[in-house]
């Protein structure tokens, strides 16, 4: 159960930005003893409530397949030279300080966003922990939000 934040709305009481921010951490989750499907990562969150972003977060040494494979599920590509854990924190973080997301959504195996998710919740908003398998995924992570999704290989 959740509550949810109550900022703008519109006239039918629904918040004016809304709908689900997903982040995906790439190097946690695209293992190949995972075999992940981002397909099935979009849809698995869509069935919570409205998409409204979708970022697939990849270190420099990501191939060009795996970058058109996340463009072709329909993610928003952000790759950078450092930690992918810091960019996605600071990235999930601003979109829940600026109050545009109805809920969020982080897929990764990693305790490093346990405080992302506590300031979501904090924040009243729907709280989503994606991860990939049972092998390596944090507890402590999802034992705070409000979801945790175990995909199926």
């Amino acid at each position: 159960m959740f509550k949810r934040w109550l900022g703008d709305r519109d006239r039918a009481g629904q918040r004016a930005s809304g709908g689900i921010g997903l982040f995906v951490d790439g190097p946690n989750v695209l293992r190949e003893p995972f075999d992940t499907d981002l397909h099935q990562v979009r849809e698995v969150v869509s069935g919570r409530g409205r998409l409204r972003l979708a970022r697939l977060y990849l270190d420099h040494r990501a191939s060009t397949g795996l970058i058109q494979a996340g463009e072709a599920a329909g993610f928003e590509i952000h790759i950078t030279s450092g930690d992918v854990d810091v960019t996605l924190a600071v990235d999930a973080t601003s979109a829940i300080e600026r109050d545009e997301l109805d809920g969020i959504a982080i897929a990764t195996r990693d305790i490093d966003f346990k405080p992302v998710i506590e300031l979501a919740r904090r924040r009243g908003l729907q709280t989503i922990v994606v991860a990939p398998g049972e092998v390596g995924r944090s507890t402590g992570l999802t034992a705070v939000a409000d979801e945790a999704i175990l995909l199926e290989g």
